[in-house]
């Protein structure tokens, strides 16, 4: 299969969407990452996602509406007061919400549990081309399972060449993780992935909100993925990634690093714009100076090493509130969840 990367204009949102209704997967950007979409409502349109992601089918996916008024069809019963308030408060925008599923949604969708995911993009392309299909979309993001989330088209190419008919360009994504997922008819709503849109904001419309305990570990034996982005090792670059914590985490950084140079590995720093100085000549990275920088940052630079070869990553962790507790998350699977406290004894 030849993959064409087409900039998103009139004609190429045309073909993209009549590849959609002709039953072809198809990369497309939102305000988060790029997605791998297909009809949602034909489950032999979405197995073809999952066998150009080499994705495993209890992985469930997303559903992607351009109007509020597409929901109807695809839940069951009416659309819940506490749903309302949050798709007036958020959509469209980076936010996922879990309900209970109607008979429309194909079981390769929802990974055969009886709730879907679906969310209102506010990315113009992605919004163009749900109304030009006429359908909705189920996308997970648009890169091999298991590696980091791509960002821009480039991205997607490197993962799908061969694998998909047509990439639409729309340039680089804004927000740079994923959405925010979140179960609304848990008491009190749960929070199963942290995104953009973070619990503080949700607090804000609908009151107490938790946030499930997968989220900063791995799933547990037997634990089922209730969202997309929980399984165990994701999002992760080829190198091996150490996330190091607490107020000794540059002077513990600095040894780890120094340690796998020595040993012959290739080793790279991830750090916060104010802490680059503290590791003088080593090769190091910038995440930004804040957690949302870090956030719109972090997959494009975990391809960066890839490219450049590295073998052992040692990141800076940031404070786990706000938008950090969603980079937290995206860092704790990239980095299958070895996570250094700089006070503890010894290295790795």
């Amino acid at each position: 299969m030849t993959t064409r990367v087409l900039k998103a204009d009139q004609s190429a949102l045309d073909e993209a969407a009549r590849l959609i209704r002709a039953g072809e997967v198809v990369g497309f950007p939102t305000e988060t990452v790029y997605g791998l979409g297909a009809n949602a409502l034909d489950g032999a349109a979405v197995r073809k996602i999952f066998e150009a992601k080499g994705r495993p089918g209890d992985n469930p996916l997303i559903v992607h509406i351009a109007d509020l008024d597409q929901i109807a069809p695809l839940i069951e019963g009416p659309l819940p007061p506490q749903a309302q308030a949050l798709a007036q408060a958020f959509w469209p925008g980076p936010l996922t919400m879990i309900l209970p599923k109607s008979g429309l949604i194909p079981p390769e969708v929802s990974a055969g549990l009886d709730t879907v995911g679906i969310r209102m993009p506010v990315h113009p392309v992605a919004q163009a081309l749900i109304r030009r299909c006429g359908r909705p979309i189920a996308a997970p993001s648009a890169n091999r399972s298991g590696r980091p989330s791509p960002t821009a088209a480039a991205h997607v190419l490197e993962d799908m060449d061969g694998r998909v008919p047509l990439i639409l360009d729309g340039g680089p994504c804004g927000v740079g993780l994923e959405s925010t997922v979140l179960d609304v008819g848990a008491q009190p709503p749960r929070v199963l992935r942290p995104g953009g849109v973070t619990p503080e904001m949700i607090a804000g419309v609908l009151g107490p909100v938790e946030v499930d305990g997968s989220a900063l570990r791995p799933l547990e034996a037997g634990e089922v993925a209730r969202s997309p982005g929980m399984k165990y090792r994701h999002y992760a670059p080829r190198g091996a990634m150490t996330v190091v914590r607490g107020a000794r985490a540059q002077e513990r950084i600095a040894q780890l690093y120094d340690r796998a140079q020595a040993a012959g590995q290739r080793a790279c720093i991830l750090a916060l714009e104010a802490h680059m100085p503290c590791y003088g000549q080593r090769r190091a990275l910038s995440l930004g100076p804040d957690a949302a920088a870090a956030a719109a940052r972090l997959f494009d630079l975990l391809r960066a090493m890839d490219q450049d070869g590295i073998e052992r990553i040692f990141c800076e962790a940031v404070e786990a509130r706000g938008l950090g507790l969603a980079v937290m998350n995206r860092l704790g699977r990239a980095a299958a969840f070895d996570f250094i406290d700089a006070g503890e004894e010894g290295a790795r």
